[in-house]
């Protein structure tokens, strides 16, 4: 079998969203449509304020009576209270539940091993828990919510190689993956800015949401200046808040940070040809632009 590796995911954690309403209660509040995830699929998504600025992002999927998100950990109790503001008279409620653990798994048709078809969402049944296909970017790989006390059991009986959370954010920051607020200021950061377009993280036929109006308009209007961008050095690791310099001037600001590798909020202007050398401290750092990432130029000369 090919060499494929799990990790448990302990920053993440999840909300089960119960009641008759609570399809449609999210829809009218999250970037994606809920209707995939009610036909089975899994989707990535976020909730904004209304001026359209990132509080949180979750991946949403179906199991037993209930509407899941998967978010951070550490957050979940402000989601909750900001979804709560919304409910109503909603027939809705939202518990935390820890008894699954979160996880990513990942590697050469790694859907494979879980009997999944790779394609963006799908989603079956593990045990008690469920696992499902990275709707994000195909060959990103599979997240798994499974009951904590045996999960590395039953992912080590698929053939799979037990490895840290670490090894984990290597091979997201090398695909240009956001993830949470680790990536994305709160009440700051934009959506596009962060790849939720291309990444398939809104709908722009699903109708009004929460933060909707403003995001459009930088859509239509093209007023993305920032793109997060992986970044490779050869050097120890810089911290996350550190600057990029170009020719003496901040251009960007470093989020997520692995070995070998970083997130960075870049300005676009800095990518131009002819532009300067990007420095954090004193290593210079190489912009990895992933295929899937659209920069304006290539918008334009495609279109």
């Amino acid at each position: 079998m090919p060499d494929l590796h799990f990790a448990p995911l302990p920053h993440r954690g999840l909300i089960a969203v119960r009641g008759d309403d609570r399809g449609a209660f999210l829809q009218g509040l999250v970037s994606n449509d809920v209707r995939k995830v009610e036909a089975g699929l899994a989707a990535w998504a976020a909730f904004l304020t209304p001026q359209g600025k990132f509080l949180h992002e979750f991946f949403m999927f179906g199991l037993g009576n209930a509407i899941w998100l998967e978010c951070e950990r550490e957050r979940r109790a402000d989601l909750i209270a900001q979804l709560s503001k919304f409910k109503l008279r909603a027939k809705v409620q939202f518990d935390a539940v820890d008894e699954l653990a979160v996880g990513a798994a990942w590697g050469r048709n790694v859907t494979a091993a879980f009997g999944l078809r790779d394609e963006s969402g799908m989603v079956t049944a593990l045990g008690a828990g469920v696992v499902f296909v990275d709707p994000r970017l195909k060959g990103a790989g599979v997240r798994w919510s499974l009951l904590a006390a045996n999960a590395p059991d039953v992912l080590g009986e698929l053939g799979l190689q037990a490895a840290l959370p670490s090894d984990y954010d290597r091979w997201r920051v090398s695909l240009g993956l956001p993830d949470g607020s680790r990536d994305m200021e709160v009440e700051k950061a934009i959506l596009l800015e962060n790849g939720f377009d291309e990444l398939g993280g809104l709908d722009w036929d699903k109708g009004c949401y929460l933060g909707q109006e403003l995001t459009a308009r930088t859509h239509y209007r093209g007023l993305i200046r920032k793109r997060l961008l992986p970044v490779g050095f050869d050097a120890d690791p810089p911290e996350p808040g550190a600057d990029v310099m170009q020719d003496g001037k901040p251009v960007g600001v470093v989020r997520s940070v692995g070995p070998g590798c970083a997130l960075v909020l870049l300005r676009l202007d800095a990518l131009a040809p002819g532009a300067g050398d990007l420095l954090i401290g004193s290593t210079t750092v190489t912009p990895q632009v992933p295929g899937w990432v659209k920069l304006p130029e290539q918008t334009s000369a495609s279109g």
